[in-house]
This record gives structure tokens, sequence and C-alpha cells, in this order.
């Protein structure tokens, strides 16, 4: 029987093959085999995985949580080569994660965002690109709802503005996926994609679309460090507030946006679900119908369609 250190491989091997990328667990459980080796321990057992979860003894319960689910996933693969493994039941660590509720944009503050980008002060000339960047960065965002990563991994031959389409490639469990894009859209990436070809016309750069003053891919860290100070600028977050509207928000604004769209031209929104979903890139309409919440124009619509079911009724 291999040793638990080559099962553990060969379970990620075959996940990721399927599309899982596995950074965290992976990393989490060649650490849990190096545990399970320091006890000598031949199997999995309950007892163990959770000594193991609950390091560091300082951390949070959702960190306890989440690597007590590694160990489970892999005793799960584990207990059909070696029926000794326990599988840690459910219930050990439970952890009901938060989520952040979502901030719906209005019209005019993507539009004073915009703005805003565009008149970013270069304090250098390798920075002149900089404010036709990050409008259609964000004027992207808002109108496709990518995530900010698809954004950011985009290459210039993922950009067909002939047939108005980008390509997105390996998003969530390795999926490539095509994303129509309206006429305006086309537009304004046109203008940004001629003004970056000007601006490395006579230096070396990469084939990203959103490249960072250095000409490699532009950092998610740097976008987000350009959100926040443009959204205190137009006061979206207060000078010294450290929470507010975030950029994977507008992904919540472009779902519900296009619900309500589908409710006031009386079209079926449960039937095409399943479409708003794939287009998202989500792998279950579950994940999509989470986007959907908190919406007061969107529950109006739905009360106004219910209504109209309603009428004549006695």
């Amino acid at each position: 029987m291999n040793t638990l250190h080559q099962a553990i491989q060969e379970y990620l091997t075959m996940r990721r093959d399927l599309g899982f990328k596995l950074r965290e667990a992976g990393k989490g459980l060649h650490h849990f085999a190096a545990f399970m080796r320091q006890r000598h321990a031949a199997y999995i057992t309950s007892e163990l995985a959770l000594a193991w979860a609950q390091q560091p003894r300082d951390a949070t319960p959702a960190h306890w949580a989440q690597r007590l689910s590694f160990v489970r996933g892999f005793a799960r693969y584990r207990s059909a080569i070696d029926p000794r493994t326990q599988i840690p039941p459910p219930g050990l660590l439970p952890f009901q994660p938060r989520r952040a509720r979502p901030y719906l944009y209005s019209d005019e503050e993507i539009r004073r965002l915009l703005r805003e980008a565009l008149v970013m002060p270069c304090r250098h000339k390798r920075d002149a690109i900089r404010p036709q960047l990050f409008h259609c960065l964000f004027g992207l965002l808002s109108v496709t709802g990518l995530r900010l990563s698809e954004a950011l991994n985009l290459k210039l031959p993922d950009v067909d503005l002939h047939s108005a389409v980008l390509t997105i490639r390996g998003a969530k469990l390795g999926k490539d996926r095509l994303v129509p894009l309206h006429t305006s859209t086309c537009q304004v990436l046109r203008q940004y994609l001629a003004k970056r070809s000007h601006h490395w016309a006579d230096r070396p750069v990469s084939a990203y679309v959103f490249v960072s003053n250095r000409g490699n891919r532009l950092d998610g860290a740097e976008v987000h460090r350009t959100f926040y100070a443009l959204s205190r600028q137009i006061g979206l977050r207060g000078l010294s507030d450290s929470h507010g509207p975030r950029l994977h928000d507008m992904r919540h604004r472009f779902a519900t946006n296009t619900l309500v769209r589908w409710y006031q031209r009386d079209q079926d929104p449960e039937r095409l679900l399943p479409v708003l979903s794939a287009y998202l890139g989500h792998v279950h309409v579950a994940d999509t119908q989470w986007y959907l919440n908190a919406s007061p124009e969107l529950m109006r619509e739905a009360m106004r369609r219910l209504e109209h079911c309603w009428e004549g009724r006695p």
C-alpha cells in the first residue's frame, strides 16, 4: 500500500485533472501528511484529523473548519483504499461563514468612479496610461460581471472586437467561456488598446491586456488600492473607512440588473437563470441565486409580477 504522502499526491492530481485548483488544500494536506508521520500514524482517524485541524490554537474557527474540510475530502478518497480510514463527520468544528453583504452600485456611482479614473494624476511618464487603463478595467467589470482575476488574465488574443466577444480562459474549475460585449464596450476597449499600443510602442510589454507600468500583468493588489483611493475621492468610502463597497460587488450589480431587465421585459427569469449562470461562469445555478439577494428593485419587480398574476382572481 502506498504511503499517505503518495496517496495525497494522487488525490490532488486526480482533483486537479477535474479542474479544481486546490492551492490551499494542497499545501494543507502535505502538512497533514508530515503531522501523521511525526505521530507514526498509519491511517487517518477523526481524533488525529481534529488535532491537526485545530492548529494553531489561536486561529479562528473558520480556519480550523477549513483545515478539517481538507482532510475530510481526502479521507473519503482514502477510505476506498484503506478501510481503516475514519472520515471526520460534518458535525466536527461546524462553522457557517458569513458572506459580505453586497453593495449595489447606482448608475451614477459607476459613472463617477469612471470619471474619476480618467483624471487620475500621473507623476511619471511611464504612468501615462493608468487613467485609461483603470477607466477601461472598472468599466469592463461593471458591464460584464467578470471576476477581477478573469479580467486581469485576459490576453490580447482573447479580445475579439470584430465579433464582440471575450474568451475567458482557465476560470474556476479550469473552464473556458465566451462573453459577448456590447458595442459601446467594444468602443472603449478599442480606444484603450490603441492607447496601450502607442504607450508601449518602443518598449517590451507582455501580452496581457491590463499591464503594470513595468509591462507585466497588472497585480490585483494594485487594482484594489487604486479602487479604494478612487472610492474615497468620490465619497463611496470615508477617508478612514477600512470597509465599504468592493470591486466584487460590481458582479452582484450586473447579475441583479440583468434579472430586473428580464422582469421589466416580461421575460421568464426562472427559465433564463441558467443562461445568466453560464454567462457568469458558475458551476451551479444556486451560486447565481445567491447573487440576487438584497435588491429592493428586484423585489419590486417580483412583487409586480405576482400582483399581475393574481389580478382578477376571487
